[in-house]
């Protein structure tokens, strides 16, 4: 699952819609929402992001959340380590080969370790 299918996922349940009903609304497949909350499809076009946040009625901060989970959602991400140092490349490999045997606290400190040491925000 995808940030941004956690959180589609979380105000459906909070708001009781089911994924059909959903889907309907936005005119897509309800298999198609399904993948995309499961993290099986590359994150929405703006276009349907848009109608996401429409859909939820949510302003300001919750419909930036949402545009932010999208930009962090693509489960097909590419890394490009041309030019940079070889650890890059390395470190890019070996968790390629290793995320699927990562547990869920180990993912969240590696992901808090990147933000800290780079600078982001989440």
């Amino acid at each position: 699952m995808t940030p941004l299918g956690a959180k589609m996922r979380a105000l459906r349940e909070e708001r009781g819609i089911s994924l059909k009903d959903m889907a309907e609304s936005l005119g897509v497949s309800s298999a198609y929402l399904s993948a995309l909350e499961h993290g099986k499809r590359g994150k929405p076009t703006g276009f349907l992001l848009h109608r996401i946040i429409a859909y939820f009625n949510v302003i300001w901060d919750e419909a930036e959340e949402l545009q932010r989970l999208a930009e962090i959602s693509d489960p097909k991400i590419s890394i490009d380590t041309g030019g940079l140092p070889p650890e890059a490349t390395e470190l890019t490999n070996r968790l390629a080969g290793a995320i699927d045997k990562l547990d869920p606290e180990d993912l969240r400190f590696l992901r808090d370790e990147v933000i800290r040491r780079s600078g982001k925000r989440r």
